[in-house]
């Protein structure tokens, strides 16, 4: 017995029973077919096979064919509007199965299907185009897209297009009608192409590289990768429904109607008792507890809003969450295994890629990202940003660099990890993390410090000078077989946790320092 289908299937048979007067007869039918198919699954009466099983035998049988099959999904999703029937995240997670499997490499997969996911969305992006307005004006009435609710949607798009775009593409009920919605309601094509190409590259590599890596748990990782979507699924669901509700109450007139009718529903025999409860806890607690938080909510709500700080915070969350994704999954992978597929393939191009010059300037650069290079460096540019009154910025340097050596040295001691055999520089102690790429990331901190408040060319062109340094320094470590992949991709995650932490804090602190300023003035 399965409890969380029969509940759904509870809920859906509720619903049916409750609307069937007003439901046409396809919608019954729909209904129907989902109540049934919940309650089989629920009961147990259909046995499922074991998916890791199902899958690495379909991998091995498929082979280079899975660059077809994923490519496709990728590009049916979108482009054919298949995502509203077979979301596309299941079948990229196992293309990134079968890479881990070596039976496929990851690079040309990543590749492929993120190509194909950007095809897909330009295709649906030029059929809500070609189709246009006059298409959904038509057909709209069946599914409550009337003339005003459709000028909404074009306002929406004007104004929170790009979140849309980016946000949208890791929601499976808005990723096949985003880019149709964004054609459709004339979003321009230089606007909507960039901001797809990102939102499309950060979908595929985060799902093929979750499948690559977690492979050997691979029916684990889907049940994840499900609840993550339907978490975040849910939560803008939440944030949108209290959106519109904040809206509607804000107008006096809705606020009146509102209250009418639930005093007229509180003067029912039945529900006087209950209404009598409602009044004293909306009166002595509700009320005061919204106004409470009216503020906090208010802040939380603008600062999360694409635009100003508000883009600045939403950029180092995605930040956090991803580094801190990548040296927790790496810490879970690694309690299981030796050695993930990554670092015995990266372990072996290195091996054959070395010649003695390459070794000679390697050995140059990886001590780029040592603490006796870094700390100075760091000290160097928190002393200049002290010089031109920036000690938010200052700060972040230091107490990063301070968090993430203390960090690296605590899991190094938890963790204890052999080093590679064979290293072509002095090593000592645990090879988890790396703590080289850990520190070389205060490259990438140091330069954002730096050009925070610069022009936007010169800030790309630093920052980006940044990431290849540190990059390079990463990939140092694993061409001196002084560590292992997973070291320097959790080194990395850790850094970027940390580093993005203390960014935040420091953004929220001067939020309310200008705040508080304006309030005196």
């Amino acid at each position: 017995m399965k409890p969380m289908p029969l509940a759904f299937a509870a809920v859906a048979l509720a619903y049916l029973i409750w609307r069937w007067r007003k439901l046409e007869t396809e919608s019954k039918g729909i209904v129907i077919l989902l109540v049934a198919g919940l309650a089989v699954y629920g009961t147990g009466l259909v046995h499922i096979p074991n998916l890791e099983t199902a899958l690495e035998d379909l991998g091995g049988s498929l082979g280079a064919w899975t660059y077809l099959l994923v490519g496709a999904m990728a590009f049916a999703e979108t482009g054919a509007f298949l995502g509203f029937v077979a979301p596309g995240e299941f079948t990229v997670l196992f293309g990134g199965l079968v890479a881990g499997q070596g039976k496929i490499d990851v690079i040309p997969l990543l590749a492929i299907v993120w190509a194909c996911a950007v095809a897909g969305d330009v295709t649906s992006y030029v059929l809500g185009r070609r189709l246009g307005r006059a298409f959904l004006v038509k057909h709209g009435a069946k599914v409550k897209i009337t003339e005003e609710r459709l000028g909404q949607v074009e306002g929406f798009f004007e104004r929170r297009g790009v979140a849309t775009i980016l946000i949208g593409r890791f929601l499976g009920l808005v990723r096949p009608l985003a880019p149709f919605l964004a054609g459709s309601t004339r979003m321009p094509f230089r606007r909507f192409f960039p901001v797809d190409v990102i939102a499309a590259g950060a979908w595929s590599t985060t799902f093929v590289l979750i499948g690559y890596i977690f492979w050997h748990s691979f029916d684990k990782v889907v049940d994840i990768a499900h609840k993550g979507a339907f978490a975040l699924g849910g939560t803008v669901t939440v944030v949108v429904a209290a959106i519109v509700i904040y809206r509607q109450l804000r107008e006096e007139e809705n606020r009146r109607q509102i209250a009418a009718w639930l005093e007229t529903q509180g003067e029912r025999p039945l529900l006087r008792p209950l209404a009598r409860v409602v009044r004293w806890l909306w009166r002595h607690w509700l009320v005061p507890v919204g106004r409470l938080l009216s503020g906090p909510a208010r802040f939380a709500y603008n600062r999360l809003t694409p635009g100003d700080l508000g883009l600045e915070l939403t950029t180092l969350l995605a930040a956090v969450a991803v580094g801190s994704f990548a040296f927790a999954g790496y810490i879970i992978v690694l309690h299981d295994v030796v050695l993930t597929t990554g670092d015995a393939r990266v372990l072996g191009w290195a091996d054959d890629l070395r010649s003695a010059a390459v070794v000679d300037v390697a050995k140059v650069v990886t001590w780029l990202g040592s603490i006796s290079v870094i700390a100075p460096m760091v000290g160097v540019a928190a002393s200049y940003l002290l010089a031109r009154r920036r000690g938010l910025e200052a700060g972040v340097l230091v107490a990063g660099l301070l968090l993430t050596i203390l960090a690296v040295h605590v899991t190094k001691g938890a963790m204890d990890r052999p080093r590679p055999l064979g290293s072509l520089v002095d090593t000592d102690g645990s090879s988890f993390p790396s703590a080289h790429a850990a520190y070389a990331s205060a490259w990438v901190a140091v330069a954002l410090a730096l050009t925070w408040r610069a022009g936007r060319a010169r800030s790309a062109a630093l920052v980006t000078a940044a990431v290849v340094l540190t990059a390079i320094v990463g990939a140092t470590r694993l061409y001196l077989r002084a560590h292992y992949l997973s070291d320097v991709l959790a080194g990395f995650g850790l850094a970027a946790a940390i580093f993005g932490i203390c960014a935040m804090v420091a953004l929220i602190l001067d939020f309310m320092r200008h705040n508080g300023r304006e309030a005196q003035t």
